[in-house]
């Protein structure tokens, strides 16, 4: 009898089943990056992205630029259009919910998960990265968006690490790709409006996870993000979409 950790590929094609792992393509490294660019809010809501704008810029042939967008196309990160292009999907009403009712439900079970294995060392950079996007909102920069949203993505991405969950994680890196346009713009409205700080929810969150509460770290959690939507619920009060720089439409 053939051990179980023995294993043969049958069939007359077998020498054909596996091939050899190379080193990753360069498609890979567009997809990569343009992938980071979306969940880190460097893209406004409406931007149309061209390939042979986004070719030039990432200094490489079109080839891999098309089938990286075909790929984030796929993932709903961005959308076609009729002229071959493609653009980051307009803010609706209906998008805003719909990915805010999905952040919070996922999102929060992850911090459920996470909590038991945080650490002091998870609440120094946790805290450190707090007074980083504090700095960024104090000194009104014009990419203001960009930099907080890349320390939003950190701040809450070391703690769903910390879940451990290789199930859970792709699926809310999905949700992020598709939400860098709507944290961007909540940035910047924030910028305009002042009031409560920006990272408010952020330490009421630290807080209840060094204090092993799971309850009030799941609704600090859900705080923070709704409030990110509520910013861009207030201009869609005015106009049903929102597009390139937040611009409301009628």
């Amino acid at each position: 009898m053939r051990k179980a950790s023995e294993i043969v590929i049958a069939g007359p094609d077998r020498d054909d089943a596996l091939s050899p792992v190379g080193r990753e393509t360069l498609q890979d490294r567009v997809y990569a990056q343009l992938r980071n660019s979306l969940i880190n809010g460097m893209f406004d809501a409406g931007d149309v992205l061209r390939i042979v704008d986004l070719a030039e810029r990432l200094q490489t042939s079109t080839m891999p630029v098309r089938e990286a967008l075909g790929r984030l196309v796929s993932e709903q990160a961005l959308e076609s259009l009729p002229n071959r292009s493609v653009r980051v999907p307009l803010i609706t009403r209906d998008r805003l919910n719909d990915l805010a009712r999905a952040r919070i439900l996922i999102e929060g079970q992850m911090v459920a998960l996470a909590l038991p294995n945080l650490t002091n060392d998870d609440f120094a950079i946790l805290k450190q990265i707090n007074v980083d996007c504090d700095k960024a909102f104090d000194q009104h920069g014009k990419d203001i968006g960009h930099v907080t949203s890349a320390l939003n993505q950190r701040f809450h991405f070391h703690i769903y690490q910390a879940a451990r969950s290789q199930v859970l994680i792709p699926i809310v890196e999905s949700l992020w790709l598709q939400s860098g346009a709507i944290i961007r713009k909540a940035a910047h409205i924030h910028d305009e409006q002042g009031g409560l700080a920006a990272t408010n929810h952020h330490w009421a969150l630290i807080d209840a996870l060094e204090r092993r509460d799971v309850e009030s770290a799941m609704q600090s959690l859900s705080n923070d993000i709704s409030r990110s939507f509520d910013l861009i619920r207030g201009r869609l009060d005015r106009a049903p979409y929102i597009t390139v720089e937040g611009a409301s439409h009628d």
